[in-house]
């Protein structure tokens, strides 16, 4: 599993001119699930963006010092199977990597519930949709999460 995340002042995602999810401060998250991500993957992924420190201290003057719980923040998660593009090679990029639709969705579903089960407020995007995706990126903050990376599965 593979997810972009962003601290953001707030985000939004649009289908067919239709808000479908939005949350002021928090984390915009863009997420893709591969084809071999198991539940080991979506559980580790839902620790690690719990649990990363993106936020300044409530005085502002501490910078990576609150999660987003402690930040009071939300979270939005969005469906991205592009992130699990293979681009080394040629021009267009290869989506062998990413898992099919149906194993895709049942996982970012897992994904989704997970992050509410601990008790941070959440938005989704529309799964398989074309989205209209804005946000005000605060920082600009931006982190990559890797559930098969070399760091996983330790989520500290």
């Amino acid at each position: 599993m593979i997810a972009v995340l962003q601290r953001v002042l707030e985000a939004k995602v649009v289908v067919e001119g239709k808000l479908v999810g939005q949350i002021s401060h928090g984390i915009l998250a863009l997420v893709a699930v591969a084809h071999d991500d198991t539940q080991d993957d979506v559980q580790w992924m839902a620790n690690k963006l719990s649990s990363i420190r993106m936020f300044r201290s409530a005085d502002g003057q501490k910078h990576f010092e609150l999660d987003v719980r402690e930040a009071k923040g939300s979270v939005l998660l969005v469906s991205q199977f592009t992130l699990a593009a293979q681009t080394k090679k040629g021009r267009r990029p290869s989506f062998e990597k990413a898992a099919p639709p149906e194993v895709g969705r049942k996982l970012f579903d897992e994904l989704v519930a997970a992050v509410q089960q601990l008790k941070i407020p959440t938005q989704t995007g529309q799964f398989a949709a074309d989205m209209k995706v804005s946000l005000a990126n605060d920082g600009p903050v931006t982190f990559i999460l890797e559930s098969r990376s070399s760091a996983a599965p330790s989520t500290s």
